[in-house]
């Protein structure tokens, strides 16, 4: 009981002290001394002690209950005085009404979180560029002359004479490109994480022309699964909550092998499918999202870039920034054209 009270008289003076508006001192009166406050409560307490503390308990509920209220009528008198000789004191040069006041858009805000989560666990930020040479997102991560997504109903083409051995020049469709660049380097442990801009001739309300991902590498010696698994899992984690869950399930990706979606579980039903009133879960379904595609780096793949398959492995996933925003806890985004809509009333709240 000794020891409740020195610390909510020791809470009370550094808030009191630490406030510099009127209203939110008289908040922490109430919490502190109001009827159903801290020292209040306590004090409801005194007669459940033994008879030989209750004076000595009540002397220093009382003396708890003078310095607070001595403290807080000195702090009271003090921000009074300041507010009237601020009143008293006009600065001819403050403007009228004052400039509004931006912030980071949303998209840029999910980017530097995503950044500092990789950061971490030992992911390096990497940038690559926009426009490509076909052969970084296509040619080089194993996909054939005539795979669908080398359309032109897919893809967005450059104007620009193709190079003999590199092809012609695109819009980079996906960050899967800047593996190419990562592993062309040769230097091995690599661990990458890659945030762009990519472009496909896509949308609806859940895709736009342009849009963002990140892309994970890492290959070194006896990388599997394992490590794949963790790193989703810490991601996931860390951005979508504890409670969050992921599955990995098996899929085809050209530049993977094997290759897996990825699910994370649902974060209003928890991956049960059902809510607590036992009817289905109108967001998922079915207790699970997709979140996006991962698998270990082909062997062609590391091949392309000269990396010995037989002495190395490494793990790769790519996400939609957007998609992987619009799961987070809190953010109830149903069209993902509303974020560069520049739409203020909408933009503000973030």
């Amino acid at each position: 009981m000794k020891d409740k009270l020195l610390n909510a008289k020791n809470e009370a003076i550094s808030l009191i002290l630490s406030t510099h508006d009127s209203k939110e001192l008289e908040e922490i009166r109430i919490k502190f001394l109001g009827r159903n406050g801290t020292l209040t409560t306590l004090l409801k307490d005194l007669v459940s002690l033994p008879r030989e503390e209750k004076p000595i308990i009540g002397r220093l509920a009382n003396e708890t209950k003078n310095i607070i209220e001595d403290t807080f009528n000195q702090r009271l008198q003090t921000l009074t005085k300041n507010k009237q000789s601020m009143t008293n004191s006009i600065d001819i040069t403050d403007p009228g009404i004052r400039p509004p006041l931006g912030h980071l858009h949303l998209v840029t805000q999910a980017i530097e979180e995503i950044t500092a989560i990789f950061n971490k666990i030992g992911f390096t930020r990497k940038r690559y560029p926009e426009i490509e040479w076909d052969w970084y997102p296509f040619t080089a991560l194993n996909f054939p002359d005539n795979h669908p997504a080398r359309d032109d109903w897919e893809t967005f083409f450059i104007d620009h004479k193709p190079d003999p051995k590199l092809g012609p020049v695109v819009l980079t469709p996906h960050t899967s490109s800047g593996q190419i660049h990562e592993m062309q380097k040769g230097e091995i442990p690599i661990r990458m994480i890659n945030i762009a801009k990519c472009y496909r001739r896509q949308s609806d309300t859940s895709h736009t022309p342009m849009f963002h991902q990140f892309e994970g590498l890492v290959v070194d010696k006896e990388i599997s699964i394992s490590h794949l698994k963790g790193a989703l899992s810490y991601f996931v984690k860390s951005y979508l909550g504890e409670k969050r869950t992921i599955r990995i399930r098996p899929y085809h990706f050209q530049f993977t092998e094997p290759s897996f979606e990825v699910d994370v579980s649902c974060g209003v039903c928890l991956g049960k499918g059902f809510l607590p009133n036992k009817q289905k879960c109108k967001l998922c379904k079915s207790g699970w999202l997709e979140l996006g595609g991962s698998g270990m780096v082909h062997p062609n793949v590391l091949k392309n870039c000269n990396i010995d398959p037989e002495k190395y492995t490494g793990f790769a996933f790519g996400w939609g920034v957007e998609r992987v925003l619009m799961m987070k806890e809190g953010i109830e985004i149903d069209d993902l054209r509303m974020l560069y809509s520049n739409n203020l009333n909408f933009l503000q709240q973030f």
